[in-house]
């Protein structure tokens, strides 16, 4: 087994138990961490100072002058795990087994940004975590590893998070184990499907719920963006109402009705509100409501 020394470019808690497994290994060095630009993760850097590592943060990782820091340290590999920056050429080459990365994400599908929240949205029955290695399309390198885990109808956002968190650790450390190994078996994505998908980064307003919608998609929307994501949301004669969850009611019939509207209240507290289809059950909420009202996605 051959000696092997990294550069880390990565943030947050994806990161953390990842670099973690990599420290443990004797045959890994670890020659600078770089955070992203605006980081608020202190973390990494408290890493970096326990184990001596050099920490270095940096607005363009494809500047000359960041190059011309990073080279110094004659890198075998650099591993990304949820930077922010697009490596270019020269910064991919610049290491002997070049860039890799680890994507939340079953590529070739599902390319792209909030990729959880778009499997859940996309009412999928399972996602994937990819190690691929970098070029300079988004998230289109050849796959090194890749693993499956399932979505079950008790799985949301945070969940998701849990799982991805670990296991995200786990495969990035296993792939960077084949490097050492040499025993990589590089997959064309292409072989896998001939175009993919990719999903676009989700911003403000996009939280809105659509009540025009099938109970299910309702279901899988809530679910999707439920905390520490920004949580479902609508007004109530001009005050926000945030919805974390929703329950789908078994057996509920399709019917022509007022979308939107507030049906009744139930003794627990909850409430519930007309689909395009059928009806949910708002189970976890915030603010004032009252039977009969709509629920509208703009202030009144």
């Amino acid at each position: 087994m051959r000696d092997l020394k990294i550069g880390y470019f990565a943030d947050g808690p994806w990161s953390h138990l990842a670099i973690e497994k990599i420290i443990s290994n004797k045959n890994i060095e670890v020659a600078f961490i770089t955070p992203r630009y605006d980081t608020k993760d202190d973390k990494l850097k408290e890493y970096a100072l326990v184990h001596d590592i050099d920490y270095i943060v940096s607005k363009n990782v494809n500047s000359k002058d960041y190059l011309e820091i990073i080279k110094q340290y004659n890198c075998d590999l650099f591993v990304s795990m949820s930077f922010n920056q697009i490596f270019r050429t020269e910064i991919i080459n610049l290491p002997k087994y070049k860039t890799i990365n680890c994507h939340a994400g079953k590529l070739p599908f599902y390319r792209g940004r909030n990729i959880l929240n778009w499997a859940l949205i996309n009412d999928d029955k399972d996602f994937g975590i990819t190690v691929h290695y970098v070029d300079e399309g988004i998230d289109t390198g050849d796959i090194i590893l890749q693993y499956e885990y399932p979505i079950t109808e008790h799985d949301d956002y945070q969940t998701l998070l849990n799982i991805a968190h670990k296991q995200c650790a786990k495969i990035l450390y296993d792939a960077i184990l084949l490097i050492i190994e040499d025993t990589v078996v590089r997959k064309k994505q292409v072989e896998i499907h001939p175009v993919g998908m990719y999903c676009g980064i989700r911003g403000e307003g996009d939280e809105i719920i659509n009540w025009n919608q099938s109970s299910r998609n309702v279901f899988n929307f809530v679910r999707a963006i439920c905390a520490p994501g920004p949580q479902a949301r609508m007004y109530l004669d001009g005050d926000l109402i945030k919805i974390n969850k929703v329950r789908m009611i078994p057996g509920a019939p399709t019917y022509i009705g007022t979308v939107g509207q507030i049906l009744c209240k139930t003794k627990e507290g909850s409430f519930y509100v007309k689909t395009k289809d059928t009806f949910v059950e708002v189970v976890e909420y915030s603010g004032k409501l009252k039977v009969g009202k709509i629920l509208k996605s703009v202030k009144s």
